[in-house]
């Protein structure tokens, strides 16, 4: 440990030992540590009080409870698409389907979508870009291509 004191060794003192790296000395408002700000060696967010921090809870921004057990459509990154049953999902997004269809970019030469049956699928979240009921999907022609 250096000469200035590491945890425990401060002459400060407290439950979380030195004073990261300031020295030996009380504060320059004169005076020791007791109650005035911050609390844990100076850093922190000056919460007074123990109870007084409140923890935000993330919100959920989709509501996929009320998707599950209904056919639904997923859109991911680089044009995939899937069409199936949600089973479960969890706060990453990830997906549980089950029935699931696999409808691959078509190559913009005229033919038909190619599609495959994957059955039972879990789908990774950070991939996912667009979910919607399957149920009124139509899909249209894309208004911004130039037809030549």
């Amino acid at each position: 440990m250096s000469e200035r004191g590491g945890r425990g060794g401060s002459s400060r003192g407290g439950p979380r030992g030195g004073g990261g790296g300031r020295g030996n000395h009380s504060n320059a408002r004169g005076g020791s540590r007791g109650g005035g700000g911050g609390g844990a060696g100076g850093r922190g967010g000056g919460a007074s009080g123990g109870g007084q921090q409140q923890e935000r809870k993330k919100e959920v921004i989709l509501d996929l409870a009320k998707f599950v057990d209904k056919k639904i459509r997923v859109k991911f990154q680089g044009g995939r698409e899937v069409q199936g049953v949600l089973k479960g999902y969890d706060q990453l997004m990830n997906l549980v389907m089950d029935e699931v269809t696999e409808y691959l970019p078509s190559d913009g030469s005229g033919s038909e979508q190619k599609t495959r049956q994957l059955g039972l699928a879990v789908l990774r979240g950070t991939a996912v870009t667009i979910i919607n009921p399957a149920d009124g999907f139509e899909q249209i022609a894309n208004p911004f291509v130039s037809a030549e």
